[in-house]
């Protein structure tokens, strides 16, 4: 049996995690927690997860569920997961990162943190996002420069960060795949009389609105013709059984970093 605590239990993503191990065999949650200044803090998981009482409190830091989990799982921010793996480091705990908007640096202090313990550091979970991924690049190498590439991301009105994690690695995938320097030719807004589209730019646009879960479109335009690829996510649900399926497969691994498709095995 795997033992579980969830990070950010009180969010949108933590608490539907939490509840989705509940229902599922092999991994049980053993905690969680929040910010010191969390209103939940003290008060029993159910009251966030729903259900009878659990006897578990909201703590209020990571140290509080280490010595009685074999694996963390974080939906919060890159810098309160980098803040958390150095803790799952100390404590030979393996972690799932889903947090987005990490930095070059942020994913070089990962990486080497990880060389200790094992973790899942992936920008989306969901099997379709990362089927996506596969395609995106496939797509990218056999078409090639004859078409441009532009990437339109959209998400619900609370989400903080911008482009998402994972319009940020489709926009990588095209750039590998079609020998590129993403920060060299990645268009992030256009405006004004900005002169003709470069053969070059990847263009990555971004939607906030409503409570739009998440949807990812990678448009290949050629002359005469368009192919696109598209993954819209109906709930948080395909996100939330990723991460358990990375948690209870995360365990088993050597110390490193990881990433979905290889938890999924299609890289």
């Amino acid at each position: 049996m795997v033992r579980a605590a969830v990070a950010g239990i009180g969010g949108r993503m933590g608490s539907r995690i939490a509840q989705l191990i509940r229902e599922t065999d092999g991994i049980q949650l053993v905690g969680g927690f929040e910010h010191p200044q969390h209103p939940q803090r003290g008060k029993d998981i159910a009251q966030i997860i729903g259900g009878d009482a659990t006897g578990m409190t909201v703590s209020g830091s990571i140290e509080d569920v280490l010595p009685l989990a074999d694996v963390v799982i974080d939906f919060t921010t890159a810098a309160v997961s980098l803040a958390h793996l150095k803790s799952a480091v100390s404590a030979k705990k393996a972690m799932v990162i889903g947090s987005t908007g990490f930095s070059a640096d942020q994913l070089e202090q990962a990486k080497e943190l990880a060389r200790t313990t094992p973790c899942v550091l992936t920008p989306n979970m969901s099997m379709g996002v990362n089927i996506l991924f596969k395609l995106v690049s496939d797509a990218a190498r056999l078409l090639g420069k004859d078409f441009d590439v532009e990437i339109i991301e959209a998400h619900h009105r609370f989400k903080k960060d911008a482009p998402s994690g994972t319009a940020v690695k489709l926009a990588q995938i095209v750039a590998q795949s079609l020998n590129r320097n993403l920060d060299e030719v990645g268009v992030y807004a256009r405006h004004g009389i900005i002169g003709e589209r470069t053969e070059q730019e990847i263009g990555i646009q971004t939607l906030r609105g409503g409570d739009i879960v998440g949807e990812h479109t990678v448009l290949f335009a050629g002359l005469g013709e368009r192919i696109e690829l598209t993954h819209r996510a109906h709930s948080r649900d395909n996100f939330a059984r990723g991460a358990i399926h990375a948690a209870q497969w995360v365990i088993n691994q050597p110390p490193g970093l990881y990433d979905m498709q290889q938890v999924l095995g299609i890289s």
